[in-house]
């Protein structure tokens, strides 16, 4: 099978969105901005061995492609619209294909993406996505933003993730269905699309959270220049984290990153109506901190000391 009829076969579907005016099947696609809007588009690109196992359903691989550009764009507040999809492999395998095309298409669907052109090569196994949306102008969710007092909040669960890649690699032993579950966080991250357009007006910086909350909310801070405290034992924890804390401390949590999840900040004002939208949509959103002017990070134990993370959070080159 060479590389057109690869591309008829699992990816040239009909498009479904109205903005739209060609999709694959030409040199490049054509998208309609809506009047008042502006275009947020992000790429993400995964590699077998580095961010996701290379023995790694296909199907849970083509989810996380399109989950973790997803993500970025929560983190912007913007409504995800046109995917492109760049696909090396080593072999043509119509079982692997069929799979990843399921998850891609799957998640894809439910947040009513198309897909409008990309590109597939031999080589080694890599996924890259680049995925645009749109926000009203001048709307969008940004790093910067941040100001002394603001609250710091973060959705989901932290570290469950970084618990599962530390099962994988034999760091730490997991019953069945502990396993199950963090594998789960793992493979099928939830991207909080819903969270994060409901935010544009509420949040006054936010960014997602896949090298682990201490690096990703350095970013923040330091596009803001502000600092934060932050309580540790206020970070959501779910049962298996919390049933193995004392081999794993806060370490996965704040650093292990692949969480997915959205940090962001916002005056206390917005509290009650932050937790209302969260009751809505059956997102857990906890309060982990506050907002400083000190342009530093502290982390605060329960016992009220001062706590360093042992690294830093994940990141690409670092010796």
């Amino acid at each position: 099978m060479d590389e057109f009829s690869l591309i008829e076969k699992y990816f040239d579907r009909p498009v479904t969105r109205l903005d739209v005016s060609l999709g694959i099947g030409d040199d490049a696609a054509l998208t309609i901005v809506p009047a008042g809007y502006e275009l947020v588009s992000t790429v993400d690109v995964l590699v077998a061995g580095v961010h996701f196992h290379e023995s790694a359903d296909s199907h849970s691989v083509g989810h996380k492609a399109v989950a973790v550009n997803l993500s970025d764009l929560a983190a912007m507040g913007a409504t995800p619209a046109w995917a492109t999809l760049g696909l090396v492999i080593p072999e043509v395998d119509g079982l692997w294909l069929e799979r990843f095309c399921a998850g891609f298409f799957a998640l894809a669907k439910r947040y009513e993406v198309d897909l409008v052109g990309g590109d597939t090569a031999q080589g080694p196994l890599t996924v890259m996505v680049q995925l645009s949306g749109w926000v009203p102008q001048g709307t969008a969710l940004q790093r910067r933003g941040a100001g002394p007092g603001d609250y710091i909040y973060v959705t989901g669960r932290l570290g469950d993730a970084g618990l599962a890649l530390m099962h994988i690699n034999g760091e730490i032993d997991l019953p069945p269905d502990q396993a199950t579950a963090v594998q789960q966080a793992l493979d099928y991250p939830d991207p909080r699309v819903e969270m994060g357009e409901r935010l544009r007006s509420l949040a006054s910086a936010a960014i997602d959270i896949s090298d682990g909350l201490a690096a990703d909310l350095g970013h923040l801070v330091t596009r803001s220049e502000v600092g934060a405290e932050v309580s540790l034992a206020h970070l959501p924890l779910s049962k298996p984290y919390q049933a193995h804390f004392d081999e794993i401390g806060w370490e996965a949590a704040l650093s292990a990153g692949d969480d997915y999840e959205l940090c962001f900040t916002a005056a206390p004002g917005h509290h009650p109506e932050i937790t209302s939208i969260a009751g809505q949509l059956d997102v857990a959103v906890t309060r982990v901190g506050t907002i400083t002017a000190d342009r530093k990070i502290i982390f605060v134990d329960r016992d009220g000391h001062g706590y360093a993370p042992k690294t830093a959070g994940y990141a690409h080159f670092r010796s």
